[in-house]
């Protein structure tokens, strides 16, 4: 652990609870892309699958889940929040991901050190 990473992860962290309760206090996700955040859930999911075969240190697992479920919740709050879900405009929210997600699945079969489960994975 070294000064550069926390500081990293805290911003990171910072940034992320700012989002949350910019979203919670005006009940509105208005200027959010949902797809984007979707991206987000999908690289922290498929970064961290290593939870659960390997254990570096409390610190790493902690954020590692707080950095899932919290984007988690901004997913939830977009999608499912009766409030928050009425403000979110799908017809400025274009960016067609799933193209994206298919093409980094594709080079992530190809693109490995080992072709196992975890490894293609971490590449998407």
């Amino acid at each position: 652990m070294n000064i550069f990473r926390f500081a990293g992860d805290m911003f990171h962290l910072i940034s992320i609870l700012v989002l949350l309760l910019k979203i919670y206090a005006t009940k509105s996700c208005s200027g959010i892309s949902l797809k984007t955040q979707e991206l987000y859930a999908l690289v922290f999911v498929t970064r961290y699958l290593d939870l659960f075969t390997d254990f570096i240190s409390v610190y790493n697992t902690v954020m590692k889940l707080v950095f899932i479920g919290s984007t988690a919740a901004i997913v939830w709050c977009m999608q499912w929040h009766p409030v928050v879900k009425r403000s979110y405009d799908r017809e400025l929210d274009t960016f067609r991901h799933y193209f994206l997600v298919g093409a980094c699945f594709v080079l992530a079969l190809f693109l490995h050190e080992n072709f196992t489960f975890q490894e293609v994975f971490h590449f998407l």
